[in-house]
């Protein structure tokens, strides 16, 4: 099942790209899933179906739960229990229930699934938050840990400290399985990005920062969208104007994207496959009529381009070290940033940073160097002589 994430700059119309992608996939004959939380009223079509995910619903909903598995502790402590109806949701109960939408959409029987996406800078961080919530709670609770609970009551006289109860486990383990379900969903081969832009001073900028952040994350971009394009031959002189200086935008937004999928192509970093161009239509944009005159514009959802892998090139014949090249289109060497913490790799690129892993032949090997070659991060490992001796 394809899974298409739509976001681009704020203003630029992703909720109107989201939806006519949607409603036109759904006249083609297929059925489709719209993941929206902003989306109007849309026509009736066969084969569309529209969730829109519930923040305070589901803040209520997981409030009572916990609360519930806690109810030994909280009656020892004398607490009173909050009921449904004095609960309202907290700041940052959104991005928790659009990653559960977006796990949702993967287990329906639709062949494919369109998700409204907030905007490029926070669509970004809530696409990177399964795994970094993963990580931190593999540090806090080690999974291996939970092979003691027999013996807890022991350590805790030993240790003079009371040791994890049971429900704090099982709870975590619950937030584990929800987070690697999303995280699936999120590095499955079949998802990708669309960005919506509106061609301005910024498109290129915003374009060169999605690609670096999804470039991090290993998500492919499949297409660009040129949304909002004021109509041409006007005889009004201040909108022939501002047409042309839109104009200027898109090719300059063109020859970005075309730059993008020449990289890739040379597996330096994510290709951009096309940019589609929407006209301004003069009216609400997210009125059902506009959507209908959008629709049948949108082409049919193409696969995306796969993600050039994270390759480990092995040199002990020549040089005697290892290199790791990372594709990181668009990263210049004055936004980049790595450092070495155990068995990962700490990668700053830009405003974005990740956690990542190192590949199970570099573990025992020292960093000694890394170097950007148009977008290709090298990074130099030298193996552990014992492990890997040279030829002579």
């Amino acid at each position: 099942m394809r899974i298409i994430l739509v976001t681009g700059s704020g203003g630029a119309g992703r909720t109107t790209v989201a939806a006519a992608t949607a409603l036109a996939e759904a006249r083609a004959g297929r059925r489709v899933l719209l993941v929206s939380e902003d989306v109007e009223p849309l026509p009736a079509q066969d084969g569309l179906r529209v969730l829109r995910p519930r923040p305070a619903g589901d803040f209520r909903r997981e409030f009572l739960a916990l609360q519930a598995r806690s109810s030994t502790a909280l009656d020892l402590l004398g607490a009173v229990p909050f009921e449904e109806a004095e609960l309202t949701e907290l700041p940052g109960s959104r991005p928790f229930a659009l990653l559960r939408a977006l796990r949702d959409a993967a287990e329906g029987d639709h062949e494919l699934a369109v998700v409204d996406l907030p905007p490029l800078a926070e669509a970004l961080a809530l696409l990177a938050l399964p795994e970094q919530l993963r990580r931190y709670l593999r540090r806090l609770l080690p999974p291996e840990r939970q092979a003691a609970r027999a013996l807890r009551p022991m350590l805790a006289q030993l240790a003079g400290v009371p040791m994890p109860a049971q429900w704090l486990y099982e709870t975590t383990g619950r937030w584990e399985t929800e987070l690697a379900a999303v995280q699936a969903v999120v590095e499955a081969p079949t998802t990708s990005v669309r960005l919506v832009l509106e061609p301005g001073p910024a498109a290129v900028r915003a374009l060169r920062t999605a690609r670096l952040g999804l470039a991090l994350q290993r998500l492919p971009l499949d297409s660009v969208v040129a949304n909002r394009l004021l109509p041409a031959g006007s005889e009004d002189p201040w909108l022939a104007g501002l047409t042309a200086q839109q104009h200027r935008h898109l090719a300059e937004l063109r020859t970005a994207s075309d730059t993008a999928g020449a990289s890739g192509a040379a597996g330096h970093g994510g290709t951009v496959g096309r940019v589609d161009e929407l006209p301004h239509l003069g009216r609400d944009p997210r009125g059902p009529e506009d959507l209908v005159l959008l629709a049948p514009a949108r082409r049919p959802a193409a696969a995306p381009d796969p993600v050039p892998a994270w390759t480990v090139e092995d040199r002990r014949e020549e040089d005697g070290v290892l290199v790791w090249h990372i594709g990181l289109p668009g990263a210049v060497k004055e936004e980049l940033s790595l450092v070495r913490r155990g068995d990962e790799l700490l990668l700053t690129v830009g405003p974005f940073r990740r956690n990542v892993p190192l590949p199970a032949a570099l573990r025992r090997c020292t960093v000694t160097g890394a170097g950007l070659v148009e977008g290709d991060l090298r990074v130099r490992f030298t193996p552990d002589p014992g492990l890997w001796p040279r030829t002579p």
